[in-house]
């Protein structure tokens, strides 16, 4: 009951957050039309991926158990979303007032809000051949931007940005990320089998 309590209460979180993040988008990017802020947000991996975790804890809070390499991969993408956010983009703007509470909680509360939620419920037992499975979202992710960003002119991210950096340089550094993705995988499955309760005998 208490996996399903804290569950709701943080997709409680993301919902608020993202309807935060929509209804800041009239002053952060002149979007004022309710699709067209639809559309430009369905353009981050942050908001795609705060949206999937909060759609995993709601059936998680109808009863469904996510299974341990979901509940995984998922830790993996938001984690990236708050380093990178932290590392890399947070200099490059200074949002304000609802903008600013929506940057907090969808980079900030949400990864470390389900990190701990995943410490303290979710099931562990991943193996070595769920961390390529983990990589599928961010990769599908990359593609999407790239077919997005050529057909629109729309980038997400500075380091996305073909049209700046050219296409040579973008695939680099989606590669870069991939392999960054990779790293903390193996990390996090180190972790997840030091957590998993010992075996008898």
């Amino acid at each position: 009951m208490l996996a399903r309590l804290t569950a709701f209460a943080l997709a409680i979180l993301i919902l608020a957050a993202l309807r935060a993040q929509f209804d800041a988008l009239p002053e952060q990017a002149g979007v004022v039309d309710l699709t067209a802020r639809l559309w430009l947000m369905a353009g981050f991996f942050t908001i795609l991926t705060n949206g999937l975790i909060a759609l995993h804890l709601f059936a998680v809070v109808k009863g469904w158990q996510i299974p341990a390499s979901r509940a995984a991969g998922l830790l993996l993408s938001i984690t990236v979303v708050g380093l990178i956010y932290h590392i890399l983009l947070a200099r490059l703007w200074n949002p304000q007032g609802l903008g600013w509470w929506a940057d907090q909680g969808l980079h900030t509360a949400v990864p470390l809000g389900y990190f701990g939620w995943w410490l303290a419920f979710a099931p562990k037992a991943v193996r070595r051949r769920d961390v390529p499975v983990w990589l599928i979202w961010p990769a599908c992710y990359g593609g999407y931007a790239m077919i997005r960003g050529a057909m629109t002119g729309f980038w997400p991210y500075p380091f996305l940005n073909a049209d700046a950096l050219g296409w040579p340089a973008v695939a680099m550094n989606l590669a870069l990320l991939l392999l960054v993705f990779a790293g903390l995988g193996v990390a996090l499955l180190v972790i997840a089998s030091r957590l998993q309760p010992a075996r008898p005998g």
